[in-house]
């Protein structure tokens, strides 16, 4: 049974962090897209593009919190089957 809800700024970085399949600490373009798909985002391509901002290429651990944020901000919820 599927379990939706809104997420904590916790709940979001550990979903992200989960998503660096490299294990390099930082997320890239094709990382974040993985982590929106998971969001259930539409345009994962162009939300990754807009969260990496003017980071060059890659999301730091330190930048995580603010890929979140925006995350929270768009609504996005978890949905767990």
């Amino acid at each position: 049974m599927p379990v939706f809800g809104r997420f904590d700024i916790g709940r979001i970085t550990h979903l992200f962090r989960r998503c660096d399949y490299n294990g390099d600490g930082c997320l890239s373009k094709e990382e974040l897209e993985a982590a929106f798909r998971t969001l259930e985002s539409r345009f994962t391509a162009i939300r990754a593009s807009r969260a990496l901002g003017h980071a060059e290429g890659l999301i730091s651990e330190e930048e995580l919190d603010a890929v979140a944020e925006y995350a929270i901000n768009h609504d996005f919820t978890l949905n767990i089957k």
